[in-house]
């Protein structure tokens, strides 16, 4: 039917839209049931959320909290950013709350991401993102977290999420602070699309003959009484015949109804509504039950002799509903005795990345749960390294392979160990394979700096109370292939004082702590400031620092701990070394007031002689006692600042 002749057979249907009875619906005799049809739907509601405006920022921050049915999800998220008017640094920190393992899937071009998660939980690392291990943290913990890194800009938690989009861009008219409200609407920051497995429903209607197919899509109010348009996309086949079907779409009366269809259907709704081809000309429509009961006994008044499907729903942004065979899928005959169980697909792809992968100073190991076997459906005829006599070992509720890096075809090249997973499955007739690696450590090693300046020339061993120490953690031999990231660092003041942490996951641990540039080699640098009255007074105290190193090409962490002994200098202590700095300070402090006083003895003498007579010129250089009393004076008037009397404390 050409779209010449579209507009008169929909204006014939909306007037027998109107013409229906709008009395109570009759009872309808119908058992629901599931049925074949897809029906995928996206929405901005999520069961708790906020979105806040947050132009000002530098970090802007985003959490997903997700919840999962299964033990495996599969999760395609997308973060989109418009292209900024100014020309000031956005830095946008995206924080995944997980409670399943999911298999991620991240598109986020041009986006200055980093990501945080707990990676125990991610089944392979996304490329070309900076992340954050956050496996310390639980989820209380994660909005305390991320409020020091930036300003929170979204919250949200999803259940069963399949495909996330987010977009970065300003939400005009929020608030400026996210606090979590339950039944939230994100507006035009989150869409999401959730799983909807066996959500929908049909049935025959009792004594109504012909072959007219019902489908009913019911929208559920949200949490904001706002007008909105829900975009209804269906996609009706059917082999035999043409299908003979009536649309019917309840929901609340300030949604509007946009439907884009590839079939001529009689539609029944509520508010107002239109088709795609005729843009926003809207028809009024009518008022219909707003129970299921009422909805199913309008079916029938329409000479609906089956409902080919039903589906509850949230208030959705757009909706999808796709029916490939006659009356939903519905049977009409006896269902027929199945001889032989179906096939079930295998999730070989999805399950060669769930291994996990630990490295050793000499060993190589590498775990696979079974319940995550048979969550993917899959039966496991072999599992070795690239040499088939290295097979797996059956350790109850998983298989472990574990080797040396000198046995089981392991290739050590330029401190990186390589080799292959071989799985056979049941399902295939050819293997599936991994490449695994490892970072040989035997010829690695680390060191740690102590500085009293930002240039970091001169190490040292000693800090005085109240003093700016400059840490430099580095490698030999520089590796441009690995990546190093400082994982955590703190101070051990025992038995005197208590642990001060300078570094957590990768993130400064309080204002009194600066992480900085790395160096020109790629050395991690970071900033701290010790507290200055401690009572009592610590005497030594042991820095430490943990690194965690990986390949470009693997999500895999190595996690090494270097240590140093500090002496600790209090700034009154009797006979105490002076340090570097102090010692060029007095240096020229000296210099200077006795350049002073020297030039103001001149002053006073070449104003006070007699005309008549010339004296020789005497230079006079500064007494021992007032260098002595002004250098004590400087350095006995030296405070702590606010910062490292209360914040390292």
């Amino acid at each position: 039917m050409d779209r010449s002749t579209l507009y008169p057979v929909v204006a014939l249907l909306v007037a027998l839209c109107s013409l229906s009875p709008t009395s109570p619906a009759e009872t309808a005799h119908c058992k629901l049931q599931p049925v074949d049809i897809k029906v995928t739907y996206s929405t901005s509601q999520v069961s708790k959320g906020c979105v806040a405006q947050v132009p000002s920022a530098t970090t802007e921050v985003h959490i997903l909290f997700m919840e999962f049915p299964r033990d495996v999800s599969q999760l395609e998220l997308t973060v989109q950013m418009s292209k900024q008017n100014d020309t000031r640094p956005r830095q946008v920190l995206l924080v995944l709350g997980l409670d399943k393992i999911v298999h991620l899937q991240l598109q986020a071009p041009g986006v200055p991401l980093q990501l945080a998660y707990n990676p125990n939980y991610v089944a392979q690392k996304p490329q070309g993102v900076d992340t954050i291990d956050l496996s310390a943290f639980t989820k209380s913990q994660f909005l305390n977290w991320a409020d020091k890194k930036g300003a929170i800009a979204s919250v949200a938690e999803l259940n069963d999420p399949q495909h996330i989009l987010l977009r970065l861009d300003q939400a005009l008219g929020s608030p400026s602070s996210c606090n979590p409200e339950p039944h939230m609407d994100m507006g035009q920051t989150l869409e999401w699309w959730p799983h909807t497995e066996n959500s929908v429903s049909g049935c025959h209607l009792e004594g109504v003959a012909g072959h007219k197919e019902a489908h009913i899509l019911r929208v559920l109010p949200g949490s904001e009484a706002r007008s909105r348009t829900v975009t209804v996309k269906v996609n009706l086949s059917c082999r035999s015949r043409d299908p003979n079907a009536v649309l019917i779409l309840q929901g609340p009366p300030y949604v509007s109804w946009v439907i884009d269809t590839n079939h001529t259907m009689q539609v029944s709704a509520t508010g107002k509504y239109t088709f795609k081809i005729f843009a926003m000309n809207f028809v009024d429509g009518v008022v219909l039950p707003d129970t299921p009961e009422g909805l199913l006994g309008w079916a029938r008044r329409l000479n609906a002799s089956v409902v080919a499907s039903f589906v509850e729903l949230p208030l959705a942004n757009v909706i999808s509903l796709q029916a490939s065979s006659c009356e939903g899928g519905l049977q009409t005959s006896p269902t027929p005795v199945q001889t032989t169980p179906p096939k079930e697909m295998c999730g070989e792809m999805l399950l060669m990345t769930l291994f996990q992968q630990n490295c050793s100073d000499d060993t190589m190991t590498l775990e696979l749960k079974k319940d995550l076997i048979s969550s993917l459906k899959c039966t496991i005829k072999s599992l070795t390294f690239l040499d088939p006599s290295c097979q797996a070992e059956d350790r109850g509720d998983q298989f472990v392979l574990h080797s040396t890096y000198s046995n089981c075809g392991m290739k050590v090249t330029e401190n990186v160990v390589n080799n292959e997973v071989v799985v056979n499955f049941m399902s295939s007739s050819s293997p599936q394979r991994k490449k695994v690696q490892c970072i040989d450590m035997k010829s690695l090693s680390f060191q740690l700096g102590l500085y009293l300046t930002p240039q970091f020339l001169q190490a040292t061993n000693a800090i005085e109370l109240g003093q700016q120490g400059f840490v430099q953690v580095s490698m030999s031999p520089v590796i441009r292939e690995f990546i190093l990231r400082l994982d955590s660092c703190h101070l051990d003041l025992r038995p005197e004082g208590d642990v001060v942490e300078l570094i957590q996951s990768q993130a400064a641990k309080g204002s009194c702590v600066s992480l900085l540039s790395p160096s020109p080699h790629g050395d991690m640098r970071f900033s701290f400031l010790l507290r200055g009255y401690m009572v009592p007074t610590p005497k030594t105290g042991t820095l430490s620092c943990t690194v965690a190193l990986r390949l470009e090409t693997s999500a895999l962490a190595v996690h090494r701990t270097v240590s140093m002994r500090l002496n600790i200098v209090s700034p009154d202590m009797p006979g105490k070394t002076l340090v570097l700095p102090a010692v060029l300070g007095i240096t020229f402090g000296a210099f200077l007031i006795g350049a002073l006083l020297t030039a103001a003895l001149w002053y006073i003498y070449s104003h006070t002689r007699p005309p008549s007579k010339q004296e020789p010129v005497v230079a006079v250089a500064a007494p021992a006692s007032s260098e002595s009393s002004s250098t004590n004076h400087s350095i006995g008037s030296t405070q702590s600042t606010p910062c490292s009397t209360s914040s390292m404390a």
